[in-house]
C-alpha cells in the first residue's frame, strides 16, 4: 500500500507570485495557526515517549535525534540548548545530522540517502540498550534515519520517531511514533516549513518536560542554567533575590560563589 504524503501534497494556494507581501504573509500565518492544533492530536503518542525516555535517562541512558536536512538541524538545536538551559551535561542528549557537522550549514548532497550511515553514526558514541534514539523525518522515509532505527530495534534500542505523514517505513522501525500531521505546505513539498515548526513544537515539548522529570526545573524556574553571559547571571541574581529575600548585591555573591541559582539557594539555607 502507496503511503500517502501529506507532506508532498499540492498547496492550497497557487500563483504565490502573484501576491502582494502582505497577501504572502496573512497566508503563511493562516498555515502556521494550524500547527498547534495538529501537535496537540499527538499528545498521547508524545506522552509516552516522554515518560519512557525519562525512565532511560534516569537510569543513566542518553537521549540521540537523528535526521537529515531541517529535521537533523532541529534536532541538533534542541539537543545543543540541553546544557546551558538545563546544567545537564554534554552529551546527555546528542543530536546527529545525515553528512555530519557540515550539513548543520550547508546541504550534503545524497547523504541522507544512506541506510548504514545513521547506524554507524551512532556506534559512535557507543549506543546501547540503555539510550534512547528519536528519528526525525517530516516524510517519514529518509534512509538514513530508518536504516539506523531498524539497527537499533535489532540491538534491543528503543527507539521512536517524529515525521508528518502517516503509516510510514520510520513509524514501523519506531517503538514510540509520533505522527504529526500537518497537510499541504504553503509551498508545496517544503517542510522546512509547517511540519519543521511542528517537529521543533514536539522537541521542545519533549526536552523540556524531560528536564523537569530529571529535577532540573523549580517551581518554574531554570535554576541549573548555566552562567554563559550577563543575562543570564542577573536573571540567577534575581531568582536568588526573590527565593531567599537578600539584596540584589549578596544574590550576585551567592550565584558566582556556588555557581548555579540552586547551589546557591540550597547552600544558603542549610
Amino acid at each position: 500500500m502507496p503511503i500517502i504524503k501529506h507532506t508532498e501534497s499540492e498547496s492550497h494556494y497557487n500563483d504565490l507570485e502573484k501576491m502582494t507581501t502582505t497577501e504572502l504573509l496573512q497566508s503563511i500565518n493562516a498555515e502556521d495557526k494550524t500547527v498547534a492544533f495538529a501537535v496537540e492530536k499527538s499528545i498521547p503518542q508524545i506522552e509516552k515517549l516522554v515518560d519512557v525516555a525519562a525512565d532511560k535517562l534516569l537510569a543513566g541512558g542518553r537521549l540521540f535525534y537523528l535526521g537529515a536536512g531541517t529535521s537533523g538541524r532541529l534536532g541538533i538545536v534542541d539537543a545543543s540548548e540541553c546544557p546551558p538551559t538545563f546544567g545537564v551535561p554534554q552529551g546527555l542528549v546528542v543530536g546527529l545530522i545525515a553528512g555530519g557537522d557540515a550539513a548543520i550549514r550547508k546541504a550534503v548532497e545524497f547523504a541522507e540517502d544512506s541506510q548504514e550511515q545513521g547506524w554507524n553514526d551512532l556506534l559512535h558514541y557507543e549506543i546501547s540498550s540503555k539510550d534512547f534514539v528519536i528519528g526525525i523525518a517530516a516524510s517519514g522515509t529518509t534512509p538514513y534515519v530508518i536504516g539506523a532505527l531498524k539497527k537499533c530495534r535489532e540491538g534491543h534500542i528503543l527507539t521512536a520517531c517524529i515525521t508528518c505523514n502517516e503509516q510510514t517505513p520510520l513509524a514501523a522501525e519506531s517503538d514510540f511514533p509520533v505522527e504529526v500531521i500537518v497537510g499541504p505546505e504553503f509551498v508545496t513539498g517544503s517542510t522546512r516549513m509547517k511540519a519543521g515548526t511542528a517537529q521543533k513544537l514536539v522537541l521542545n515539548m519533549i526536552s523540556t518536560s524531560l528536564m523537569i522529570k530529571l529535577g532540573r526545573v523549580e517551581g518554574n524556574r531554570m535554576v541549573n542554567m548555566q552562567l554563559t553571559n550577563d543575562k543570564l547571571l542577573d536573571r540567577g541574581t534575581r531568582m536568588i533575590q526573590e527565593a531567599l529575600g537578600f539584596s540584589y548585591e549578596k544574590s550576585k555573591e551567592l550565584l558566582l560563589q556556588f555557581g548555579s541559582v540552586k547551589s546557591a539557594i540550597d547552600n544558603s539555607k542549610s
